[in-house]
């Protein structure tokens, strides 16, 4: 029993203690706000405030793209071809030889029938040989008759055609021999030729 009676009284001198801290200290208030939304009466029906997203970031201005080129004059339907104008872009160079006329059609019969495997200017590709090399003096086909004969037969083991039987007429594979030959013999320069009007 007095055991019970003195923890009873401990109790009480504690909470007595704790009333009269509570007493003397100051209750903290939270500051007041100042905002437009703290002046308005609270009124239990309005809606509570959204807040607000951060505004994005401004981009980086985009550099202008560049102007396109200006594309080449184009000339007047109707009018004549000038053969001594200036070239006015980069893919279609200066001719660097002017050729006869026999070896200007061979250049294009050529480059039709067969620079899709001697390669374009003759110089061969993986598959077949460069003609350049071929007829040159000492080469595998040193003559015109071997040329021709190569060229009417074919060589069909190592995929050739008969240009013969295909119905390639004589005077084009002697204008082709023409134009090879003076790559061969480094008359006829790679690239486009032009043609020599009084041959």
């Amino acid at each position: 029993m007095r055991r019970d009676a003195w923890l009873t009284g401990c109790v009480v001198l504690l909470l007595s203690a704790c009333g009269e801290r509570a007493r003397q200290e100051p209750v903290a208030t939270p500051p007041a706000d100042t905002s437009a939304s703290a002046a308005a009466p609270a009124d239990s029906t309005a809606p509570a405030p959204v807040p607000r997203a951060p505004e994005p970031a401004t981009p980086a201005p985009v550099p202008p793209a560049p102007k396109p080129a200006t594309p080449a004059a184009v000339p007047p339907a109707g009018a004549a071809p000038v053969a001594d104008a200036p070239l006015v872009d980069q893919y279609h160079t200066a001719p660097r030889d002017t050729i006869s006329r026999e070896a200007y059609n061979g250049w294009k019969q050529y480059e039709l029938n067969c620079s899709r495997c001697h390669g374009e200017y003759a110089l061969g590709t993986s598959f077949a040989p460069a003609l350049v090399v071929s007829l040159r003096e000492g080469g595998t086909v040193p003559t015109q008759d071997a040329f021709v004969t190569v060229v009417c037969q074919g060589r069909k083991e190592k995929g050739m055609p008969s240009w013969c039987e295909l119905g390639l007429e004589m005077d084009k594979i002697m204008g082709i021999y023409a134009y090879v030959k003076g790559r061969a013999d480094g008359k006829i320069q790679a690239g486009r030729p032009a043609v020599r009007e009084n041959s």
